[in-house]
């Protein structure tokens, strides 16, 4: 009952504001924003595809405002987010790369409309969009609730209980605080990463699209939003919320060479669906043809919400409150076609190539590269015919354009800081390179290899990255072979390298890579910490210790760090200093089993089995299978005399698991 009461307070709450007839200016929507990861525009009915995937899209776009050509900024998820977020470019925010913190300084539409008296509440599917365990700090900034929770992937770990959450699962968490949200108009963001990769649907999907599982990704997804939509519309919210649905970038699936995103600006990444169905369903069935951008979203949420926008978003309302109370042919939406930028610096950061800038304008799409390129998209929508060396003027007059462009649109108030080692660490177990963020000049970005060269390097060593974090390392090694073949000198290849033999128990082989990949990027927290680990399982416990030093140095709040660093000096006769480090592991993590069993029982073996005792007994919790945790108690209960609770951990080790090797 109590449930439905609120459901129904929500309800009153929209009726009253229709009933008293509020003036526009007075009454301001609920807003909901829904970002479809990683999804492309051409698997969209409503955009065209004759594939049947997006029926309750499909439904809503009747009810809504089609933008047929929208793109996206960045082929990347955190920067793209950011610039749906805060209506400004990667340029001016600089969240251009993963683990870069969101700055107070930008406008962010949540914060926004928190100030304005709005409840608000964001449910992410993935660690990406984590902000404090993932790679997303300060996107939680005006948020009432920020569902996210997740973490590093285990070996034998679900994905979807660690890394990422299914639509559906992140839909019951949406729909759960909805039904318990105060009265007043309220934010929510729902974020599906279905469609990201590793494609993998759930049943039924996943054998309807036994042959395309990235489809399968997208249905099911489209199923799980019908669910939300049937939910607002049963508790009487759907008509007079404002809907936003967009992806946050597309897919190539081979387009160009590239398997995924991240590299290419062309249209399979940056063209995305979007989605605006208005209060009251206002322009109904409104196709606008003309371009749109992302960074236009913020503005336009806040102008149709009847709210100002502030000056510093760079982008511009796609429709305003005034047009919607005028619905007219002069005041529809989609009377002017857009210049859209993009940019990607994951080349360049990632693999040491050159990073990459576009512009669509009129039309044609220009790209500035090592070998810059030409698209006249009237005639070549896929990009296929590269005019840049042919029309030599109008190359010209583009890159003039977008350096103008990008001249104008960028600025330097905000700091710029580094993403950390642990940040690195989840970003790889998404299938992302990571690397150490700095402020380097664009200028120096736009050198190097062009990426067009090497696309099949990156596609290998996504592969790669990922057997790698699934445990399979066997299938990972002649991967990062090829790779290092091609780029003996890729830090996070030689770095996966050593990590893939080092799970191997290879340890000999693991140690040179780990070594170059320490040389080559000497700030990589991450990377001193998997050498210091091989080290330690050869013995050389003398040379692992600095390597531990120098990834706490790099990260501080790095509880494996700390812990490993801790059992290294306990290896080399440095106690006190083992304990201090095993004491700040768990200030960090107070279940970290590792931390308290070592601690537990560094002090049995000190003759202070009293003292390790709550050390132990949290071991023997946390990991109730371990023979190890059961023995060590039990050593330490047979001290103390406690000879009933010795036998009973001694009965729990025989069956219990033997002392994992890794």
């Amino acid at each position: 009952m109590v449930v439905r009461r609120r459901w129904l307070g929500f309800f009153f709450y929209c009726s009253s504001a229709l009933s008293f007839a509020a003036p526009q200016a007075a009454f301001h929507p609920n807003v909901i924003v829904i970002t479809l990861d990683t999804t492309r525009a051409d698997r969209m009915g409503f955009l065209g595809s004759a594939r049947g995937l997006t029926p309750n899209l499909d439904a809503m776009a009747q009810q809504g405002v089609v933008f047929t050509r929208a793109y996206a900024h960045v082929p990347l998820t955190t920067a793209s987010h950011t610039t749906i977020f805060t209506g400004t470019y990667p340029q001016f925010n600089y969240v251009n790369d993963f683990g870069i913190p969101l700055s107070t300084k930008l406008p962010y539409l949540p914060d926004i409309l928190h100030k304005r008296g709005y409840h608000t509440g964001a449910f992410v599917g993935s660690l990406i969009l984590d902000p404090l365990d993932g790679t997303a700090p300060g996107f939680d900034r005006g948020f009432d609730v920020y569902d996210a929770g997740f973490h590093l992937r285990r070996h034998g770990m679900d994905r979807y209980k660690s890394v990422e959450r299914r639509a559906g699962e992140v839909v019951d968490h949406a729909l759960g605080w909805l039904s318990q949200v105060p009265s007043g108009p309220f934010l929510l963001w729902v974020h599906f990463y279905d469609a990201h990769d590793p494609y993998d649907p759930p049943s039924p999907y996943k054998e309807r699209y036994v042959s395309q599982p990235y489809d399968g990704e997208i249905a099911y997804a489209d199923a799980c939003l019908g669910k939300l939509l049937d939910a607002l519309k049963k508790h009487g919210l759907y008509d007079e919320t404002l809907i936003a649905v967009m992806a946050d970038h597309g897919e190539s699936l081979g387009a160009h060479g590239e398997n995924t995103h991240g590299i290419f600006l062309y249209d399979e990444t940056l063209r995305v669906p979007l989605l605006i169905k208005l209060p009251a369903n206002r322009w109904a069935g409104k196709r606008v043809e003309s371009r749109a951008r992302l960074v236009d979203v913020a503005p336009t949420i806040l102008a149709s919400a009847g709210f100002s926008v502030p000056p510093e978003m760079q982008g511009v309302p796609l429709m305003t409150a005034e047009k919607v109370g005028r619905a007219s042919a002069k005041t529809s939406p989609g009377s002017e076609d857009r210049p859209a930028y993009a940019e990607t610096d994951y080349p360049h950061r990632a693999f040491g190539w050159s990073a990459l800038r576009a512009l669509r304008s009129g039309k044609y799409l220009y790209i500035q590269a090592p070998e810059r390129e030409l698209y006249n998209q009237s005639a070549d929508p896929e990009a296929a015919r590269n005019l840049a060396g042919h029309t030599k003027a109008v190359a010209d007059t583009m890159a003039a354009q977008l350096d103008d462009f990008r001249q104008k649109t960028s600025q330097t108030l905000i700091a710029l800081a580094k993403p950390d080692p642990e940040q690195m660490k989840k970003l790889q177990a998404l299938g992302y390179v990571g690397t150490a963020t700095g402020t380097e000049k664009d200028e120096k970005k736009l050198v190097g290899i062009d990426p067009k060269t090497k696309i099949e390097v990156s596609n290998l060593l996504h592969d790669a990255m990922f057997d790698v974090e699934d445990a399979r390392y066997q299938e990972a090694v002649p991967l990062l072979e090829r790779v290092l073949k091609e780029q003996p000198e890729m830090p996070v290849a030689n770095m996966q390298y050593g990590m893939a033999e080092a799970r191997l128990r290879n340890y000999d082989k693991a140690i040179a890579p780990l070594q170059k990949a320490v040389k080559l990027q000497p700030d990589n927290g991450m990377g001193h910490y998997e050498l210091g680990l091989a080290l330690f399982e050869t013995g050389d416990w003398k040379s692992a210790a600095p390597e531990f030093e120098a990834a706490v140095a790099r990260a501080p709040k790095w509880a494996d760090a700390h812990f490993s660093l801790g059992a290294v000096y306990a290896r080399i006769d440095r106690v006190p200093d083992a304990m201090t480090e095993l004491d700040t592991t768990l200030s960090l993590t107070p279940d970290h089993y590792r931390a308290n069993l070592l601690r537990g029982r560094i002090l049995s073996l000190q003759g202070n089995p009293l003292g390790g005792l709550n050390n132990l007994e949290k071991a023997v919790q946390v990991q109730p299978e371990s023979q190890e945790a059961h023995l060590f108690l039990a050593d330490a209960y047979g001290q103390l005399g406690r000879e009933a609770d010795a036998q009973r951990e001694l009965a729990a080790a025989r069956s219990a698991k033997p002392p994992a090797q890794n």
